[in-house]
Protein backbone atom coordinates (compact mmCIF):
# COMPACT_ATOMS: atom_id res chain seq x y z
CA UNK A 1 0.00 0.00 0.00
CA UNK A 2 1.50 3.47 -0.95
CA UNK A 3 0.04 6.03 1.42
CA UNK A 4 0.15 9.79 -0.27
CA UNK A 5 -0.27 12.63 1.88
CA UNK A 6 -1.73 15.87 0.42
CA UNK A 7 -3.02 18.67 1.29
CA UNK A 8 -6.53 20.54 1.72
CA UNK A 9 -5.46 22.81 -0.78
CA UNK A 10 -2.08 24.47 -2.28
CA UNK A 11 0.35 26.15 0.05
CA UNK A 12 0.22 29.91 -0.55
CA UNK A 13 4.07 30.17 0.74
CA UNK A 14 6.96 30.52 -1.51
CA UNK A 15 10.29 29.20 -1.48
CA UNK A 16 11.05 25.50 0.39
CA UNK A 17 8.02 23.52 1.61
CA UNK A 18 8.55 23.78 5.28
CA UNK A 19 7.75 19.58 5.65
CA UNK A 20 11.14 18.93 3.58
CA UNK A 21 12.87 17.86 0.23
CA UNK A 22 10.44 14.78 -0.21
CA UNK A 23 7.32 17.11 -0.06
CA UNK A 24 6.42 18.55 -3.65
CA UNK A 25 3.44 20.24 -5.04
CA UNK A 26 1.70 19.57 -1.36
CA UNK A 27 1.98 15.83 -1.88
CA UNK A 28 4.71 13.61 0.37
CA UNK A 29 4.83 10.09 -0.82
CA UNK A 30 5.55 7.27 1.68
CA UNK A 31 5.69 3.55 0.50
CA UNK A 32 4.33 0.83 2.30
CA UNK A 33 4.02 -2.98 0.97
CA UNK A 34 2.03 -5.13 2.70
CA UNK A 35 2.17 -8.85 2.20
CA UNK A 36 -0.24 -11.54 0.96
CA UNK A 37 -0.89 -15.03 1.85
CA UNK A 38 1.36 -15.84 -1.25
CA UNK A 39 4.15 -13.95 -0.46
CA UNK A 40 3.49 -11.38 -3.07
CA UNK A 41 3.77 -7.61 -2.46
CA UNK A 42 0.66 -5.62 -3.18
CA UNK A 43 0.75 -1.93 -3.60
CA UNK A 44 -2.79 -0.15 -3.13
CA UNK A 45 -2.63 3.71 -3.87
CA UNK A 46 -4.67 5.45 -0.29
CA UNK A 47 -4.57 9.44 -0.60
CA UNK A 48 -4.94 11.17 2.82
CA UNK A 49 -6.16 14.82 2.81
CA UNK A 50 -4.76 16.77 5.55
CA UNK A 51 -7.66 19.24 6.33
CA UNK A 52 -7.34 20.74 9.07
CA UNK A 53 -4.34 21.47 11.78
CA UNK A 54 -4.69 22.87 15.37
CA UNK A 55 -2.02 24.81 16.94
CA UNK A 56 -1.29 26.13 19.76
CA UNK A 57 1.06 28.73 21.66
CA UNK A 58 1.67 31.35 24.47
CA UNK A 59 3.02 34.97 24.03
CA UNK A 60 4.04 35.70 27.95
CA UNK A 61 2.49 38.57 28.17
CA UNK A 62 -1.23 40.34 29.07
CA UNK A 63 -2.62 41.39 25.84
CA UNK A 64 -5.14 43.88 25.73
CA UNK A 65 -8.08 42.66 24.00
CA UNK A 66 -9.94 45.93 23.17
CA UNK A 67 -6.76 47.66 21.77
CA UNK A 68 -6.31 44.73 19.83
CA UNK A 69 -9.40 45.18 18.60
CA UNK A 70 -9.24 48.67 17.75
CA UNK A 71 -6.02 49.24 16.03
CA UNK A 72 -5.91 45.90 14.42
CA UNK A 73 -6.42 44.14 11.25
CA UNK A 74 -8.99 41.58 10.10
CA UNK A 75 -9.96 41.28 13.75
CA UNK A 76 -13.46 40.84 15.58
CA UNK A 77 -13.86 41.23 19.38
CA UNK A 78 -16.20 38.79 20.84
CA UNK A 79 -16.55 40.11 23.99
CA UNK A 80 -19.54 37.80 25.73
CA UNK A 81 -16.41 35.34 24.72
CA UNK A 82 -13.49 37.03 26.64
CA UNK A 83 -11.19 36.87 23.20
CA UNK A 84 -10.53 38.14 19.97
CA UNK A 85 -10.80 36.62 16.53
CA UNK A 86 -7.68 37.21 13.86
CA UNK A 87 -8.16 36.01 10.42
CA UNK A 88 -4.73 35.99 8.60
CA UNK A 89 -4.07 34.92 4.77
CA UNK A 90 -1.18 33.26 3.40
CA UNK A 91 -1.61 30.73 4.82
CA UNK A 92 -5.62 31.10 5.66
CA UNK A 93 -5.92 30.30 8.76
CA UNK A 94 -8.28 31.80 12.05
CA UNK A 95 -6.17 32.82 15.30
CA UNK A 96 -8.05 33.03 18.68
CA UNK A 97 -6.49 35.27 20.86
CA UNK A 98 -6.77 35.92 25.08
CA UNK A 99 -6.02 38.29 27.39
CA UNK A 100 -3.62 35.53 29.31
CA UNK A 101 -1.48 35.58 26.20
CA UNK A 102 -2.92 32.19 24.92
CA UNK A 103 -3.36 31.92 20.86
CA UNK A 104 -4.89 28.81 19.03
CA UNK A 105 -4.97 29.07 15.27
CA UNK A 106 -7.09 26.41 13.69
CA UNK A 107 -7.75 25.93 9.45
CA UNK A 108 -4.45 25.06 8.43
CA UNK A 109 -3.08 22.47 6.39
CA UNK A 110 -0.12 21.01 7.32
CA UNK A 111 2.04 21.66 10.57
CA UNK A 112 5.07 23.47 8.52
CA UNK A 113 2.00 26.03 8.01
CA UNK A 114 0.68 26.55 11.10
CA UNK A 115 4.37 27.63 12.48
CA UNK A 116 4.28 29.97 10.10
CA UNK A 117 1.13 31.56 11.01
CA UNK A 118 2.04 31.04 14.81
CA UNK A 119 4.91 33.21 13.95
CA UNK A 120 2.94 35.87 11.79
CA UNK A 121 0.77 36.15 14.50
CA UNK A 122 3.28 36.84 17.23
CA UNK A 123 4.78 39.88 14.44
CA UNK A 124 1.30 40.99 14.23
CA UNK A 125 1.06 41.54 18.19
CA UNK A 126 4.45 42.59 18.59
CA UNK A 127 3.58 45.55 15.85
CA UNK A 128 1.07 46.62 18.16
CA UNK A 129 3.37 47.43 20.87
CA UNK A 130 2.80 44.01 22.91
CA UNK A 131 6.29 42.36 24.34
CA UNK A 132 5.53 39.12 22.58
CA UNK A 133 8.07 36.01 23.32
CA UNK A 134 6.17 32.88 21.17
CA UNK A 135 7.17 29.64 23.37
CA UNK A 136 4.85 26.54 24.12
CA UNK A 137 4.28 26.16 21.12
CA UNK A 138 2.89 22.35 19.50
CA UNK A 139 0.03 20.95 17.54
CA UNK A 140 -3.12 20.10 19.35
CA UNK A 141 -5.10 18.44 16.98
CA UNK A 142 -4.53 17.46 12.86
CA UNK A 143 -7.62 16.31 11.38
CA UNK A 144 -7.46 14.00 7.95
CA UNK A 145 -9.52 11.99 5.57
CA UNK A 146 -8.83 9.14 3.11
CA UNK A 147 -11.42 7.62 0.73
CA UNK A 148 -10.80 3.31 0.51
CA UNK A 149 -10.75 1.41 -2.91
CA UNK A 150 -13.72 -0.24 -0.98
CA UNK A 151 -16.93 -0.55 0.91
CA UNK A 152 -16.75 -1.98 4.70
CA UNK A 153 -19.06 -4.37 6.30
CA UNK A 154 -19.64 -2.42 9.63
CA UNK A 155 -21.72 -4.64 11.93
CA UNK A 156 -18.56 -7.54 11.13
CA UNK A 157 -15.62 -5.12 11.60
CA UNK A 158 -17.27 -4.06 15.19
CA UNK A 159 -17.68 -7.62 16.28
CA UNK A 160 -14.29 -8.32 15.28
CA UNK A 161 -12.91 -5.65 17.52
CA UNK A 162 -15.05 -4.96 20.11
CA UNK A 163 -12.49 -3.47 22.82
CA UNK A 164 -11.52 -0.85 20.12
CA UNK A 165 -14.43 -0.45 18.21
CA UNK A 166 -17.84 1.04 18.97
CA UNK A 167 -20.55 0.62 16.82
CA UNK A 168 -24.71 2.54 17.28
CA UNK A 169 -25.88 2.61 14.03
CA UNK A 170 -29.17 4.27 15.56
CA UNK A 171 -26.60 7.54 17.12
CA UNK A 172 -24.02 7.50 14.20
CA UNK A 173 -23.78 5.89 10.87
CA UNK A 174 -20.08 4.78 11.42
CA UNK A 175 -17.72 3.14 13.77
CA UNK A 176 -15.17 4.92 16.01
CA UNK A 177 -11.90 3.06 16.06
CA UNK A 178 -9.48 4.24 18.92
CA UNK A 179 -5.50 3.23 18.51
CA UNK A 180 -4.81 4.40 22.47
CA UNK A 181 -0.39 4.38 21.49
CA UNK A 182 -0.97 7.36 18.86
CA UNK A 183 -3.72 8.72 20.76
CA UNK A 184 -5.84 8.76 17.05
CA UNK A 185 -9.72 8.27 16.88
CA UNK A 186 -11.20 7.00 13.32
CA UNK A 187 -14.57 7.29 12.13
CA UNK A 188 -15.10 4.42 9.68
CA UNK A 189 -17.90 4.96 6.96
CA UNK A 190 -19.71 1.62 4.99
CA UNK A 191 -18.44 3.87 1.79
CA UNK A 192 -14.87 3.60 2.64
CA UNK A 193 -14.99 6.88 3.81
CA UNK A 194 -12.47 7.17 6.75
CA UNK A 195 -12.08 10.33 9.05
CA UNK A 196 -9.11 10.47 11.65
CA UNK A 197 -7.89 12.73 14.36
CA UNK A 198 -5.16 12.91 15.82
CA UNK A 199 -2.20 15.09 17.32
CA UNK A 200 -0.08 14.71 14.25
CA UNK A 201 -0.14 14.00 10.40
CA UNK A 202 2.51 11.12 11.30
CA UNK A 203 -0.31 9.47 13.75
CA UNK A 204 -2.24 10.03 11.12
CA UNK A 205 -0.42 8.51 8.89
CA UNK A 206 0.08 5.33 10.68
CA UNK A 207 -3.30 5.25 11.65
CA UNK A 208 -4.44 4.71 8.30
CA UNK A 209 -1.44 2.38 8.15
CA UNK A 210 -2.56 0.35 11.00
CA UNK A 211 -6.06 -0.19 10.11
CA UNK A 212 -5.83 -0.54 6.08
CA UNK A 213 -5.38 -3.94 6.45
CA UNK A 214 -7.70 -4.58 9.42
CA UNK A 215 -10.71 -2.94 7.32
CA UNK A 216 -9.56 -5.29 4.14
CA UNK A 217 -10.99 -8.24 6.01
CA UNK A 218 -14.19 -7.56 5.41
CA UNK A 219 -14.52 -5.58 2.43
CA UNK A 220 -17.29 -5.55 -0.22
CA UNK A 221 -17.99 -3.41 -2.70
CA UNK A 222 -19.22 0.30 -2.76
CA UNK A 223 -22.77 1.09 -2.29
CA UNK A 224 -23.98 2.36 -6.18
CA UNK A 225 -25.97 5.92 -5.18
CA UNK A 226 -29.56 5.86 -7.44
CA UNK A 227 -30.35 9.08 -9.02
CA UNK A 228 -33.94 10.33 -7.56
CA UNK A 229 -36.23 10.89 -10.24
CA UNK A 230 -37.72 14.73 -9.69
CA UNK A 231 -41.05 15.79 -11.53
CA UNK A 232 -39.92 18.87 -11.94
CA UNK A 233 -37.21 17.75 -14.50
CA UNK A 234 -40.11 16.78 -16.86
CA UNK A 235 -40.75 18.02 -19.98
CA UNK A 236 -42.95 21.04 -20.32
CA UNK A 237 -44.76 19.44 -23.30
CA UNK A 238 -45.93 16.63 -20.76
CA UNK A 239 -47.65 19.17 -17.95
CA UNK A 240 -49.23 21.01 -21.31
CA UNK A 241 -50.49 17.62 -22.86
CA UNK A 242 -51.88 16.77 -19.81
CA UNK A 243 -53.83 19.60 -19.27
CA UNK A 244 -55.05 19.73 -22.55
CA UNK A 245 -56.17 16.36 -22.16
CA UNK A 246 -58.68 17.27 -18.64
CA UNK A 247 -59.64 20.05 -21.37
CA UNK A 248 -61.20 17.92 -23.97
CA UNK A 249 -62.10 15.03 -21.90
CA UNK A 250 -64.29 17.76 -19.88
CA UNK A 251 -65.39 19.55 -22.61
CA UNK A 252 -66.92 16.04 -24.21
CA UNK A 253 -68.34 14.95 -20.80
CA UNK A 254 -70.21 19.06 -21.37
CA UNK A 255 -71.77 17.67 -24.70
CA UNK A 256 -72.69 14.50 -23.50
CA UNK A 257 -74.51 16.21 -20.79
CA UNK A 258 -76.69 18.52 -23.25
CA UNK A 259 -76.95 15.80 -25.88
CA UNK A 260 -79.05 14.12 -22.89
CA UNK A 261 -80.90 17.14 -21.94
CA UNK A 262 -82.25 17.77 -25.40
Amino acid sequence: MSVILSNSHETDSGGAHPLGPGHHNGIENTRVDNVDNDQNAVQTDLSIAINNVVCSFSVRCHLNLRRIATTGENVEYKREMGHVVMRMRRPRATATIWSSGKVTIAGLDSEGNAKISARRCSRKLQRLGFKVRLCNYRVVNVLGTCSLPFGVRLPEFSMSHPKEASYEPELHPAVTYKIKPIKATLKIFSTGSITVTAPSVANIQKAVEDIYPLVEEHKMPKPVRTAKKNSNNMPQGLNSREIDVDDESSDSIDDHDSDSED
